[in-house]
């Protein structure tokens, strides 16, 4: 049976407003037939700290800190928590609801889409198995989670490594299309990723730090060996088309369609009135 061709991009180091913004143009592209299914790999440039549509960004972000530390700062159109997009791959998976290896239930499909990125990890030697919350604790700990950071503990179908979550997904679907992105993570420095919240206090920081080493970890930390960058992409590459059935073909953006993404960029993505709102 012959497999389905979607398109690929590798879209390097880009500002966290031009990433956002190019994450929903692909998507409204899509819905309106003009590219195939897309899979995107990026990074960020410079290291940013993006939230969740739903946060509260002056309430539970310390963005004195973000601003000190020179980070980008971003809200992204997808729910969940906020991450620091640094020493990671960055992926997003644009496809219609409508297509047919795609569930309609949210929770299934984030199982079908992983299911590349687990294949990427087993490519890279690593045993990463789908987080599946079974206790009605653990259920209960994903409707009201403990801390405002996206690590802080697996979702269901994320991929976890030893016990520890290694990557973290959120998904939107507008526009009869579903936007899944997510984090792939290369290393984590915690205590900075920490500095950049609003705690109670220390004792509560400390303890919630703590909880997090527990329960995230980062591909490097896993091995005796350092993972690169390109030899991660290969593997998600490979691990995608394994795991989805499907070929990769590059895609490239017309120039109309970079001014578009740019456009987005500067008028949503780097308003206040966006990344501020709640």
């Amino acid at each position: 049976m012959k497999k389905e061709t979607w398109g690929f991009i590798d879209s390097g180091f880009s500002s966290p407003s031009y990433n956002m913004a190019l994450d929903e143009m692909l998507l409204n592209w899509h819905s309106e037939g003009l590219i195939p299914p897309t899979i995107r790999f990026y990074g960020w440039n410079p290291a940013t700290l993006s939230i969740g549509y739903f946060q509260k960004a002056e309430k539970e972000i310390n963005l004195e800190r973000v601003n000190e530390l020179g980070l980008g700062f971003v809200r992204r159109a997808t729910g969940g928590r906020a991450v620091l997009h640094e020493h990671e791959l960055t992926y997003s998976v644009i496809v219609s609801e409508e297509h047919p290896d795609m569930p309609k239930n949210v929770t299934e499909a984030y199982r079908v889409i992983s299911e590349g990125i687990l294949k990427g990890f087993l490519n890279l030697g690593l045993d990463a198995y789908f987080a599946v919350p079974n206790t009605d604790e653990d259920k209960e700990a994903l409707k009201s989670p403990r801390s405002s950071v996206c690590f802080d503990a697996p979702s269901w179908y994320e991929l976890v490594v030893e016990g520890r979550k290694v990557a973290g997904s959120a998904q939107t679907r507008q526009k009869g299309v579903i936007l899944q992105h997510g984090s792939i993570l290369l290393d984590i420095e915690d205590e900075k990723l920490f500095s950049l919240f609003n705690f109670p206090n220390e004792r509560v920081k400390e303890r919630m730090l703590k909880g997090f080493k527990e329960k995230a970890v980062a591909m490097n930390d896993l091995t005796n060996r350092k993972f690169e960058l390109d030899e991660a992409k290969k593997a998600f590459k490979d691990g995608f088309e394994t795991g989805l059935g499907i070929n990769l073909e590059a895609l490239t953006l017309t120039p109309e369609q970079v001014e578009a993404v740019n456009e987005l960029a500067k008028t949503k993505y780097e308003s206040n009135e966006w990344n501020y709102m709640r």
